[in-house]
């Protein structure tokens, strides 16, 4: 039997194999909310235009008002047999008012409808990630405020290298996310064209109201030309180079997780909630949720990969590859939403062991730079005299196997004789970040200003 929707040119069914390869109702079911706003929309212009009676537009918006309140009770029957959801939404109308139905799909194609529902459905995901973003920014932000003058070693190579605070760290990614909302807010604003009305490929010959179908639908204006409206997937790639980025800052973050927690950092502790167990070693607290986020990662890349190794040879406009879209798109998105919750529950959830981080601080001999600068601003040697005097005291430190600040006046004097008492103050882990003063800098003072300056854009976007 063929397709009842458009298998007037057809005199057969399709093969089993066919129907499996050709239908996405098991996924695309989750555009219905989308669907039926474009449908309702659709309606109401084709109602303002004269297009269609108004006995028919109210006949319309109530059947798929039942329908969205039958889906939304989960008591609705998707069909395989109809492929996707517009056809499983225009089925059940039919069956529900009879051949008004029918009208509903006047001066529309699937190709318009489908690339007007993934851009509603992108637009509505954006707004949920942005609110997710903004929280994650809040919960770091408030660990910063409550740690700006906590000392931690900074790393570079994974190496100690100068000491940092903990609130500064935190702020660090507070920046990142910062960048990655910015990028979600020019997606939404790229994407937020309605395509509806380019029908198939060409415009319609129908009096319609792109405009009006705009406005009602929420977006700035009507896509300008139809053969880019059904043929454009730009917005979908768009979205995913931006979950990509930040669903690797957050795998950047989630690593340090997995160090710090460990016995031999141990700068971290994770609770219960966010911890696993082993099956056989009974001492083990594993950042499980860590891991996760940081393997999500890969995912959410995959799927952008994906989408650009698929378009890549598609001529204008439509082609039914492009219904491979949606799966990546919802289980990428998907992903970076459940990392986002997660890592905002581990920031709030973590407690930084104090004492070992601000230990750690001093190790590797990471005030040498604080040394070098005291050398130029004091001796006022050439920096790279003082680094050189610096490497030589540092050389001298290692062979005792202690710290600069244990070296004797005598021992430094050995290497530079110009070296006073009054070196000693700077080779403290607590003065060396007060002395990182410098805009953007570690100075606990600027970071309690940075943290409290993002709390109060972030209370303020909340209003």
């Amino acid at each position: 039997m063929s397709n009842r929707m458009w298998g007037g040119r057809f005199a057969t069914g399709p093969d089993a194999i066919m129907e499996e390869i050709n239908a996405s109702i098991d996924f695309d079911q989750r555009l219905w909310r989308q669907d039926i706003r474009g449908s309702l929309a659709h309606a109401a212009m084709l109602g303002e235009t004269g297009i269609l009676t108004r006995d028919d537009v109210n006949v319309i918006s109530a059947g798929l008002k039942a329908i969205e309140a039958e889906i939304e009770s989960g008591t609705f029957t998707f069909s395989r047999a109809l492929e996707d959801i517009h056809m499983n939404v225009e089925s059940n109308l039919k069956e529900r008012i009879g051949a008004a139905a029918g009208r509903l799909h006047t001066a529309r194609s699937r190709n318009d409808q489908v690339a007007t529902d993934m851009r509603l459905w992108v637009r509505d995901t954006l707004e949920t990630l942005d609110r997710q973003i903004a929280d994650l920014q809040l919960a770091l932000a408030e660990k910063a405020e409550a740690h700006a003058g906590a000392v931690m070693p900074g790393f570079t190579h994974l190496q100690s290298a100068q000491p940092v605070t903990f609130g500064h760290h935190m702020l660090a990614y507070v920046e990142m996310l910062a960048r990655d909302r910015g990028r979600v807010h020019d997606a939404r604003e790229r994407l937020n064209e309605c395509p509806l009305g380019a029908a198939a490929l060409a415009g319609t010959s129908f009096p319609i109201d792109r405009f009006h179908t705009a406005k009602a639908l929420g977006f700035a204006r009507p896509t300008a030309n139809s053969l880019d409206s059904v043929s454009d997937r730009d917005f979908v790639l768009e979205t995913l180079a931006a979950a990509s980025i930040c669903a690797m800052h957050l795998s950047r973050f989630a690593e340090e997780i997995v160090l710090w927690a460990t016995p031999q950092f141990g700068f971290v502790k994770l609770s219960d909630k966010f911890s696993t167990g082993s099956s056989i070693m009974p001492q083990k607290r594993n950042p499980d949720a860590a891991e996760l986020v940081r393997g999500k990662a890969g995912r959410v890349f995959g799927h952008l990969q994906a989408l650009l190794t698929m378009m890549k040879g598609l001529p204008l406009t439509y082609s039914k590859d492009m219904q491979e879209d949606k799966e990546g798109t919802f289980d990428a998105l998907q992903s970076l939403s459940l990392c986002l919750a997660a890592t905002s529950g581990m920031v709030r959830d973590m407690e930084p062991n104090l004492k070992v981080m601000k230990k750690a601080a001093g190790l590797g001999y990471a005030t040498a730079t604080d040394l070098a600068d005291w050398l130029v601003q004091v001796l006022k040697m050439p920096f790279r005299d003082a680094h050189h005097v610096t490497g030589k005291l540092v050389g001298v430190a290692s062979a005792r196997g202690i710290g600069l600040e244990k070296l004797t006046l005598a021992e430094m004097q050995d290497v530079e004789p110009q070296i006073t008492e009054a070196v000693f103050a700077v080779l403290g882990v607590e003065q060396s970040v007060k002395s990182r003063v410098s805009y953007g800098g570690t100075a606990p003072a600027n970071v309690r200003r940075q943290a409290k300056r993002w709390l109060k854009q972030l209370a303020k976007e909340q209003q």
